[in-house]
């Protein structure tokens, strides 16, 4: 398992991942592909919002981008893993590592209808905080009534 940043060598691998998680999410926020039959990759991987692919043995297997939105204060924009690598808690490694790399507080939301992710998401933070983290719905500008879960490094006494 290795982490690493997208940047100008690998921006092509993100862009290809990122068409299998939004065509997977599709349905539930009810976008389409241009007329080339590709999605837009929201939010773009620049300003604050840094990408990070996951490769196991030297295959991608997934992504994440995760918006810095001030000091140590993350947000998980975006977040897939290859149906493939669903397995063995590899999502859940893969974001832990970064938990841990990056520190600070964390706000993760999931869209409406996206059941599976907020059951993903409740698990990892649940474990990774020891259910130390609040949980609750939220009016999101774009996304509209999202399930969002928050918590801090100094919540869980690590910092």
């Amino acid at each position: 398992m290795k982490i690493v940043k997208v940047d100008d060598s690998n921006t092509h691998v993100y862009a290809n991942l990122y068409q299998g998680y939004a065509a997977e999410f599709s349905r539930i926020i009810d976008d389409k592909p241009d007329k080339n039959g590709v999605f837009e990759i929201y939010p773009k991987l620049e300003g604050n919002v840094t990408g990070y692919l996951l490769y196991i043995d030297d295959v991608p297997a997934a992504l994440t981008a995760i918006e810095d939105k001030s000091l140590k204060e993350y947000e998980i924009c975006d977040f897939y893993v290859v149906p493939y690598f669903r397995k063995n808690k590899v999502g859940k490694r893969f974001i832990t590592n970064l938990f841990e790399k990056l520190g600070g507080s964390w706000e993760i939301k999931q869209v409406a209808g996206a059941d599976h992710a907020i059951n993903f998401w409740r698990e990892v933070v649940g474990d990774y905080t020891s259910n130390n983290f609040v949980e609750d719905k939220y009016e999101d500008k774009k996304w509209g009534l999202v399930t969002r879960q928050r918590f801090g490094h100094d919540d869980k006494g690590n910092d």
